[in-house]
């Protein structure tokens, strides 16, 4: 059951089903009210809004929920408009597409929208997000690194995100584009945040307890930098190697929940 007065967030590594059986974009509807939902598809981040957003109003209708809205946010005076506003407060659940997460947070961060994003989410909206739109939901987001690299001091770039989720630093397309060494990185430089490294067509369900599930085909990769015992990240150049000893690393696949607060893994429960 949903704490009064927060939301749900439903973060997802991209590439999700929407062909199969759609185990997370039916999450998503279900958290959002089924019938009743009231579904806005926020466009923003994506080159081609008109053809992302047909598809997404369509695989939602199909899946069930009620009524569907694409709210394509092409710049700051869009972002700011009274209409705007009451369309995203209005929403049982919000979802982000995919492309690029600068446009999201350079279009967004600081309008009206915005506020009605958290505003809607305090209110029980479920907020969810795909690749671009997964990096956006965390305080500090990972703008762009590089794949398949051992974790090195410059590897990584960062930006504010839209701060739905704190303390946590997300990143998407996960185990298919080798990205462990630049969340190594992000978790060196802060180590205080949980870093969260989600597969394709997997996804975290965030709940009010400050908890988190895993859900869909892959895994999701958790590290908890809170334990590092030695660093050169300080000292090293910026393109040497990172020295991290006593990082905690945590592989999940569906069913399992992780506790961000205490920092806990929660297994699948046995079966009766």
């Amino acid at each position: 059951m949903q704490e009064a007065g927060r939301g749900a967030l439903v973060i997802i590594g991209g590439s999700e089903d929407k062909e199969g059986e759609c185990v997370i974009l039916r999450r998503f509807i279900s958290l959002a009210g089924q019938a009743g939902a009231r579904i806005v598809i926020v466009t923003s981040a994506t080159n081609q809004p008109r053809v992302v957003g047909e598809t997404y109003t369509r695989l939602f209708r199909k899946l069930g929920a009620g009524e569907v809205t694409v709210l394509d946010v092409a710049n700051r005076q869009d972002a700011n408009a009274a209409a705007t506003y009451e369309t995203v407060t209005g929403a049982s659940g919000v979802f982000f597409t995919g492309g690029d997460q600068l446009k999201i947070t350079s279009l967004l961060g600081g309008t009206r929208c915005d506020e009605a994003l958290h505003d809607a989410y305090r209110a029980g909206a479920v907020i969810a997000g795909t690749s671009a739109g997964a990096s956006v939901m965390s305080e500090t987001m990972i703008v762009e690194g590089d794949d398949a690299e051992a974790p090195q001091r410059n590897s990584v770039q960062m930006a504010p995100g839209m701060g739905l989720i704190r303390e946590v630093v997300i990143d998407q397309h996960f185990a298919q584009r080798g990205r462990l060494g630049r969340l190594l990185a992000a978790v060196a430089q802060h180590p205080y945040m949980l870093g969260v490294g989600i597969d394709e067509d997997t996804a975290i369900v965030v709940l009010p307890d400050d908890s988190f599930e895993v859900i869909g085909s892959q895994s999701v990769t958790v590290i908890d930098g809170t334990q590092i015992r030695e660093t050169n990240i300080s000292e090293s150049g910026p393109r040497s190697p990172l020295a991290l000893t006593n990082v905690i690393l945590h592989i999940l696949p569906a069913g399992y929940r992780f506790d961000k607060k205490q920092r806990l893994l929660i297994p699948p429960r046995a079966p009766r």
